[in-house]
């Protein structure tokens, strides 16, 4: 998935898990689908930093 996609789909997360009316075992599922989320697009964050830096 693009950096794009990731980002809509996290916000997609935040969104369900504000609602509170999930039950905790698929709160605590979509937790941590979106720190695994996070983690990706922080990846190609720095990587885009890098790159601009390194130019």
């Amino acid at each position: 998935m693009s950096f794009e996609e990731n980002l809509a789909e996290l916000s997609k997360i935040v969104e369900s898990l504000e609602k509170g009316d999930l039950s905790l075992e698929k709160s605590v599922e979509l937790y941590e689908k979106g720190m695994q989320i996070s983690e990706n697009c922080k990846k190609e964050l720095d990587s885009a930093k890098l790159k601009i830096t390194e130019h």
